[in-house]
């Protein structure tokens, strides 16, 4: 058998890698500079021009983070907030963009536009309005404050919306033949098949929670309710930044974001081209 001029010249990869791994090195490069840069000391830190590698490698960021700053407990309650936010995320931004997706009932595209219409309002805008119903219901300085606002989203709503859309109805028409009930249709049938929507949803929740320093610097003053990012701010000063500190409390608040990113990086990927039946 003769072999083509095609199968011959043949790759092992796509020429797209040609384009993709040198714009992936450029993302990776400031991570891998912030990663090295916790373990400098502090001559490396200051010095100018700075350094890539470091001259000896220091663990006193890591060290003065545990004794110096409360990182276990600002790691507790951004582990606190992030979680209440995936689960009200899951939880009502499904149900909502169930219902707006399939349910039938008075103003439902007039509510959904409008919903979706608040995306287009500038997060700053929200603030002093946040704050001041925040404070009549004696929520400012608690736990409550950074975790409400969380709960749920118009983003949210509308992207479970869409995927709810994509998903053929004869899945919903056969659990009804079935005796399933409408809750039961979505909660047995429709809800197992939004795993990968749920997946990138819970993903940009976190990221968005475990991320959120703007509320938190305005409705926490507490330091013991101090999120990472807001405990993490102490460390920057007009006049002087602990850089060792700094670098070890990013690098300990990132880790778990790329955990989680790769845990669910299939999902994340099969939102854009899941299908709710096969063959």
């Amino acid at each position: 058998m003769a072999v083509t001029r095609a199968t011959k010249y043949k790759v092992p990869f796509s020429l797209w890698h040609f384009l993709l791994a040198p714009t992936a090195l450029v993302f990776v490069i400031p991570l891998v500079w912030m990663i090295l840069t916790s373990f400098m000391p502090d001559t490396d830190i200051n010095r100018f021009p700075p350094r890539f590698w470091p001259s000896t490698f220091s663990v006193g960021g890591y060290s003065g983070l545990w004794t110096d700053s409360h990182i276990v407990l600002w790691f507790r309650n951004t582990l606190i907030v992030s979680t209440a936010g995936v689960l009200g995320h899951l939880a009502l931004c499904s149900l909502a963009g169930y219902g707006f997706a399939r349910l039938k009932f008075y103003g439902r595209n007039m509510g959904f536009f409008l919903m979706v219409g608040t995306i287009m309002v500038p997060t700053q805008l929200l603030m002093i309005p946040t704050f001041i119903l925040f404070s009549k219901f004696g929520a400012i300085n608690t736990m409550a404050a950074p975790i409400i606002p969380w709960l749920t989203s118009a983003f949210g709503v509308f992207m479970m919306r869409q995927f709810f859309l994509s998903l053929p109805r004869d899945l919903e028409d056969a659990g009804r033949l079935d005796g399933c009930s409408q809750f039961g249709v979505f909660w047995h049938i429709i809800l197992p098949l939004a795993k990968p929507a749920l997946a990138t949803l819970a993903i940009f929740t976190l990221l968005g929670t475990w991320n959120d320093l703007i509320w938190p610097l305005i409705s926490i003053s507490d330091e013991k309710l101090y999120t990472l990012q807001l405990g993490l701010a102490n460390f920057q000063g007009t006049r002087r930044t602990q850089w060792q500190l700094l670098m070890a409390g990013n690098v300990v608040a990132t880790l778990p974001l790329l955990v989680a990113f790769l845990a669910a990086q299939k999902q994340f990927v099969a939102t854009m081209t899941f299908s709710g039946m096969k063959g």
